[in-house]
């Protein structure tokens, strides 16, 4: 049985709040956190309710005709519950951070509709039935997080708010190009269709190639690939809630989520093998990876580092998507969720060494895990699972990429895999050092020496 209003209901939880708090006056604090708060824990329950049933072997699917041969189509299938659930779990992390983090900050109304409006955009990526819907929800994504990315209104976010938009806009168009060149070819942009495009083979290689190129190109924007890549060390002005939920789900996932779809959804593993173009993406997430690393090493303060971490952290889920076989399949799956977890994790602990301590470089944090040790001993977690040593999560997926290496007979992603790891070491290493095993500025004066700082 079709339970159409499921899908629905879940994207409409966040959709009504963001409507509701932008009819709020700005004083309306209680107001605004209570409807935040229950309509992120609803929307958790109702993704718990979606994957009871797709575990069931249920697809709810809501759909009605725009024009003749073209739909808008929700779907709750396997893949896109489990994104929805990642979304939805950190939308109420998020929430709780940023209702403290914002305490007494000016346009907290603005902030929370557009919150809101994000994570409705970033459900309707999820729960897109096909490339019509996805397309206007990754739109809706790009307008919802702008004002979000440009929030505090000084000239440095302004000018990255521009920036921002003139990757995301253009990736847009380019997305856009494609999906109609392929409606035109197909007459048909379902992610749950029986032919696929296998019949197009024969007659239409260069043509589906092309398609293939500008929509993993239009995607690869927003998953910040090289050199794709430039608007998203800007971003970071942004608040700090804004800058977790931009790496750790809303906008960089959305990219990566998106050439997922496209591989095993639109184009199916096996023909993206047989077009070739599996290997060239492999290559370029394999020159992300290890571009986003070096340059994550010579930055010197805290959130641009985590800023390239990201580049590099997300092209392991396109690397795994690369690798034809079942091992890069669950290394990406995997990756797609611990790295969200624990970038959001990052994030956080960047938000209170700066709120509580000042801290903004790396230079600064010398102490500091005496002075915040829970906020340390999350960031270390982070940081340690971003490395990959086990028993972190991060282990299980790289371990999982590898094995998808070798199975795909792709013994040089194995090496890229351990260089990538010794350089997330580099860069997160000497951070948990300073945090633990150094003497911090309330110390060195406790000592009756000059502070550094």
């Amino acid at each position: 049985m079709n339970a159409a209003w499921l899908p629905l209901t879940t994207l409409a939880t966040s959709l009504f709040a963001a409507v509701i708090i932008f009819s709020l006056p700005e004083e309306a604090r209680r107001v605004r956190t209570y409807i935040n708060l229950l309509a992120a824990v609803a929307k958790i329950l109702l993704v718990i309710v979606m994957v009871g049933r797709v575990s069931e072997g249920y697809e709810d699917t809501f759909s009605f005709q725009i024009v003749g041969g073209v739909d808008f189509v929700l779907r709750a299938d396997a893949l896109g519950v489990m994104f929805a659930g990642l979304s939805s779990l950190l939308w109420l992390c998020t929430t709780i951070y940023a209702i403290g983090y914002l305490e007494g900050a000016a346009n907290r109304k603005r902030f929370f509709g557009f919150f809101s409006l994000c994570v409705t955009s970033t459900l309707g990526v999820a729960l897109s039935g096909n490339l019509f819907t996805f397309l206007i929800f990754y739109e809706m994504l790009t307008l919802s997080t702008y004002p979000l990315v440009v929030h505090a209104g000084s000239a440095k976010a302004l000018a990255a708010g521009r920036v921002y938009l003139r990757y995301t806009l253009t990736a847009g168009v380019v997305l856009l190009l494609g999906v109609v060149l392929l409606y035109s070819l197909t007459n048909d942009h379902s992610f749950a269709s029986e032919q696929g495009l296998s019949p197009y083979l024969d007659d239409h290689r260069g043509l589906l190639t092309l398609i293939f190129a500008l929509l993993v190109g239009g995607l690869a924007v927003k998953a910040a690939m090289v050199p794709l890549h430039g608007w998203l060390p800007r971003a970071m002005v942004a608040p700090a809630p804004v800058s977790a939920l931009l790496h750790a789900v809303a906008v960089v996932k959305a990219g990566a989520f998106g050439i997922l779809r496209v591989i095993y959804d639109l184009y199916g593993i096996e023909l993206s093998v047989e077009l070739g173009v599996t290997t060239v993406l492999a290559v370029a997430a394999s020159i992300t990876i290890i571009y986003g690393s070096l340059r994550a090493i010579a930055q010197e303060e805290l959130k641009p580092r985590l800023a390239f971490s990201t580049i590099s952290q997300v092209s392991y889920v396109v690397l795994g998507v690369s690798l034809f076989g079942p091992f890069g399949t669950i290394g990406a799956l995997a990756h797609l969720l611990h790295q969200g977890l624990m970038k959001v994790t990052l994030f956080f602990c960047a938000g209170n060494y700066a709120e509580e301590l000042g801290i903004h470089r790396l230079d600064e944090m010398d102490g500091a895990g005496k002075r915040m040790p829970l906020t340390s001993l999350a960031f270390t977690v982070g940081a340690l699972g971003m490395i990959g040593l086990p028993p972190t999560a991060g282990f299980i997926t790289k371990w999982y990429l590898g094995m998808g290496a070798i199975e795909a007979d792709m013994y040089w992603v194995v090496a890229v895999l351990v260089a990538s790891s010794t350089l997330n070491a580099i860069y997160f290493l000497p951070i948990v050092h300073r945090l633990w095993f150094r003497e911090g500025p309330a110390m060195v004066r406790g000592n009756g020496l000059k502070s550094s700082h």
